[in-house]
């Protein structure tokens, strides 16, 4: 039986997993058979997917895929290694959104930002005291190595501008706005609808204070503009931006991104 083990090309004549595990000698804590995690002593079959982890072992390049690709099934992982998406702001939102297309397996990202850590970001923003002083760029890709080494992480440290928006984002096919300044915002969204038509726009606003997570919400506002939020709550004088909103805002946008590198756009 001809079998893929942890990336690789592996031929048996043992018919369940156990006896598989048993033949391979590899000490697992974890088992996944084509996508699913199991204990279980399951049947195999021609052409199946198994992945074994060990806790506490970094895997090399090609096991770590495998292991990725069985908890994202195979087309779905392809699809978003191959992605390449661009994140404008490391703020709140992009700082929480990076990371979780991180974790998610995208293969390219441009991480775009002119500041530095500073002590009052912690309270939303994915960083540490360890991070306080360094550039956000830098700091989130010293994260997101930590996550997963083999994600190609470009960076640039500069202010978004109306001079160089279209040459800082034209490669890009998904660009995310990640920006809490309203001008800011305008400038990149009015400088890709006009400039890149087949760019896919991802945006956030509304997501202040501490009203109900249920507003949040992702709408289509033209082909190629998604924005996540409630579009109404701004910060302001008693109505901070606090994390568990901001945070849900940014996991819309990640997964509108997740959706378009699929195929998936909302009605």
């Amino acid at each position: 039986m001809h079998l893929t083990v942890n990336g690789k090309p592996y031929q048996t004549t043992a018919s369940t997993l156990w006896q598989l595990k048993a033949e391979l000698t590899i000490p697992a804590d974890v088992t996944i058979l084509n996508g699913f995690q199991t204990a279980d002593d399951l049947p195999l079959h021609e052409g199946d997917l198994v992945t074994l982890i060990q806790k506490g072992v970094m895997p090399d390049k090609q096991e770590l895929e495998s292991m990725m690709c069985a908890r994202h099934t195979p087309q779905v992982h392809q699809k978003v290694k191959a992605a390449q998406v661009a994140i404008a702001g490391l703020g709140g939102l992009g700082s929480n959104i990076a990371i979780l297309l991180a974790r998610t397996g995208v293969g390219k990202l441009f991480l775009v930002d002119f500041d530095t850590v500073e002590p009052s970001n912690l309270n939303r923003q994915n960083y540490y005291i360890e991070h306080l002083g360094l550039p956000k760029t830098q700091a989130l890709k010293q994260q997101i190595q930590q996550i997963n080494p083999f994600i190609k992480v470009q960076t640039k440290q500069t202010c978004v501008t109306e001079h160089n928006a279209y040459e800082l984002f034209a490669e890009y096919p998904i660009v995310c706005e990640a920006f809490d300044n309203p001008q800011s915002k305008a400038i990149l969204v009015n400088t890709i609808l006009e400039q890149s038509p087949y760019t896919k726009l991802v945006c956030g606003s509304g997501m202040a204070g501490y009203e109900s997570s249920n507003t949040i919400q992702t709408v289509r506002n033209f082909s190629n503009l998604y924005v996540c939020g409630d579009s109404i709550s701004a910060a302001a004088i008693g109505n901070g931006l606090m994390a568990p909103r901001v945070t849900i805002c940014a996991a819309h946008q990640a997964n509108m991104i997740l959706r378009l590198i699929l195929g998936i756009e909302e009605v």
